[in-house]
């Protein structure tokens, strides 16, 4: 009797605190609100607002794509296009319910996302042609907007992007992201953070003020339901791009040695060279560093990204 009440009460106090990290979220969500101002411009796709950051001015529009579930990608990419934004146009668009953009219930199917970032980037007054430099997840949209519309783009540049080999067998465990996505939506990355990475900010040269944002977007923008949805039709999406027959826009490949990605650095790099095979055009530089390579090699890839567009008319 005595261990039913002791888990009864055990169980309480559990849910209570739930509750109270829960409350003081939204209490949280409601003050941020009045200081949390983008960075970039909004514009609506569908009643959605979405966010598309500018900087810098060149011959060349560098389109950065976030990888899957970056709660702030304007901060994200940071240390690498602080380095190329004196030598090129450089453009951040954060997708529905990344950053600053809002979250919409529209479906995560790669034609709908590709179809809300190029709108986005129209109503921002950011013309093409591109070269697109999609990090990790964003490579399969980026891959399937070189085959539907090439004309779009001059270039694609992979930070340690996926390619659609990557996820054939591929077990996706959704159980576990929903249950990040409940664990977001109770606050709990503001008491335990160990829940969200601030790895960015080691290598970025961040405000206080920017520092402060970023932090407060890691809260309010980590897995998100349309972060979750689009982990749930990677698969699917990755198949319909698969299928496309496109494969002339010149590229850039910076291949990390798989740290942080669900695979070991053998089976990452073969992926890699797979779909480097399949180009007409395409050049692999493999970095012995981890998958947020944008950060700790923001330098050398500078360099590199200036050489390659050098010869990219």
């Amino acid at each position: 009797m005595r261990i039913v009440i002791f888990v009864s009460i055990g169980v309480s106090i559990f849910i209570s605190i739930l509750f109270v990290s829960f409350i003081y979220h939204q209490v949280q969500l409601v003050r941020e609100e009045a200081w949390i101002q983008p960075m970039g411009e909004m514009v609506d796709r569908h009643g959605i607002a979405m966010h598309v950051y500018t900087e810098g001015a060149g011959e060349h529009t560098l389109v950065f794509m976030a990888g899957g579930g970056t709660s702030a990608p304007v901060f994200d990419f940071l240390p690498l296009y602080k380095e190329l934004a004196d030598r090129h146009t450089v453009v951040v668009i954060e997708k529905a319910g990344y950053g600053f953009s809002e979250v919409t219930d529209q479906s995560r199917d790669i034609d709908t996302i590709l179809a809300e970032t190029r709108e986005a980037l129209r109503q921002a007054g950011v013309d093409g042609p591109y070269v697109l430099v999609p990090h990790s997840m964003s490579g399969i949209e980026a891959i399937y907007w070189t085959e539907q519309y090439p004309e779009e783009v001059t270039a694609l540049i992979g930070l340690d992007m996926a390619t659609p080999e990557a996820y054939e067998n591929m077990a996706i465990p959704m159980p576990l992201v929903h249950a990040g996505s409940v664990a977001a939506n109770l606050g709990l990355t503001r008491w335990i953070p160990s829940l969200v990475s601030y790895e960015v900010l080691e290598y970025g040269t961040f405000t206080e003020h920017e520092e402060k944002v970023y932090r407060a977007l890691q809260h309010r923008r980590t897995s998100t339901t349309n972060m979750v949805n689009e982990v749930g039709l990677i698969k699917e999406n990755a198949q319909v791009v698969a299928s496309g027959q496109n494969r002339s826009v010149p590229t850039l490949q910076f291949v990390s040695n798989g740290e942080g990605t669900a695979w070991d650095e053998a089976t990452w790099l073969g992926f890699q060279q797979t779909f480097q095979q399949n180009q007409h055009d395409a050049t692999l530089v493999h970095i012995d560093a981890a998958h947020n390579l944008h950060y700790t090699n923001s330098k050398q890839i500078a360099e590199e990204v200036d050489v390659f567009l050098g010869s990219v008319r």
